[in-house]
């Protein structure tokens, strides 16, 4: 069953908006967010047309519902394998950014020319997203 039963949609949707907030501080001025943009070339002139070209609304709708479908295949992940706490969250976390995330961010660096450095601060971010979306899931079932 793709949607299971036993899962509690309102940690889906906390962790899916607690997905939104890493992202929004990841790739800020206040942590990351002028070092992701020296790295991709993106200038802050290409984001202000970006942002009044009202562009950025139908990126941030599209990353709300990809995240809300990675909480949700998530907890699903976290209810078929029983797991639960703090190291049940943690553990599954780990196992899909290692099995998922790492082998598919790596054809950026191959095929794209993207940087080392870029592909190592895109991977820790989805390292920290998924362990937290994996601690509120599965402690709070």
């Amino acid at each position: 069953m793709l949607f299971g039963t036993n899962i509690n949609y309102l940690a889906v949707l906390v962790a899916a908006i607690a997905a939104i907030v890493i992202g929004s501080l990841w790739y800020s001025p206040i942590l990351f967010g002028n070092i992701w943009m020296k790295l991709s070339g993106i200038t802050k002139e290409k984001m202000e047309k970006d942002k009044k070209k009202g562009g950025m609304t139908k990126l941030y709708v599209v990353q709300i519902v990809a995240s809300l479908v990675m909480a949700c295949v998530l907890a699903n992940l976290i209810a078929l394998l029983g797991l639960t706490g703090v190291v049940g969250g943690i553990q599954i976390a780990f196992l899909v950014w290692v099995g998922f995330v790492l082998p598919l961010l790596i054809g950026n660096v191959l095929w794209e020319g993207k940087s080392w450095a870029l592909y190592l601060l895109n991977i820790t971010y989805n390292l920290v997203n998924l362990i937290v979306m994996g601690i509120i899931l599965a402690v709070w079932r």
